[in-house]
């Protein structure tokens, strides 16, 4: 006597891996956009010419491009973890600067060793733009030290490895059904 193939079971199964697959095939097209993301971006880094601080929305089209901004007034100043152009872990130092009377802007001014807060009034500032977005100032204000510049190369990019995650969840549910099948059969 034989045993037929579940057939319920059977769909639902085959539907799990087909969207696994889907979702591995659709992280290998995110790799292509990424690499392409990055590119565009590496290119602008190499851009010196000066684009206008992006006031609304995140700015991704002018990231990595050097840019100046009015800093009217300074809202705080608050230490955050940062690293030098040398390398040295520290305290970058950033400031809400007021812009217009509804926004501020957030500029890294520096690095230091120091979690003292810099006493910096405002002024322009010129420097390269970072996610958020905000201005990392290049050169450095208020007698900080330089910071590593924002890098392209930074910006994660993993979907190879997501893709073949999918891949192998995939293959891994197939191989489950298959044994489960085969002890039913015995």
């Amino acid at each position: 006597m034989t045993r037929r193939i579940p057939i319920f079971s059977t769909i639902v199964v085959l539907a799990a891996v087909a969207t696994m697959i889907g979702l591995g095939i659709w992280q290998l097209g995110r790799l292509k956009e990424k690499e392409a993301l990055i590119a565009r971006y590496e290119a602008a880094a190499g851009n010196n010419a000066r684009v206008p601080f992006p006031l609304e929305g995140k700015g991704e089209a002018e990231l990595f491009r050097r840019s100046e901004l009015q800093c009217n007034a300074v809202a705080s100043i608050d230490p955050v973890a940062g690293t030098a152009a040398n390398g040295a872990k520290g305290w970058v130092q950033r400031a809400q600067c007021v812009v217009t009377l509804e926004k501020t802007v957030p500029v890294d001014l520096g690095f230091t060793r120091d979690l003292n807060k810099v006493a910096w009034q405002g002024g322009i500032v010129t420097g390269v733009i970072a996610s958020g977005p905000r201005l990392v100032a290049d050169p450095p204000v208020a007698g900080l030290q330089p910071m590593a510049k924002p890098d392209p190369g930074d910006l994660p990019n993993n979907h190879l490895a997501y893709a073949g995650q999918w891949f192998f969840f995939a293959l891994t549910a197939l191989v489950i059904y298959v044994l489960a099948l085969r002890r039913r059969g015995r």
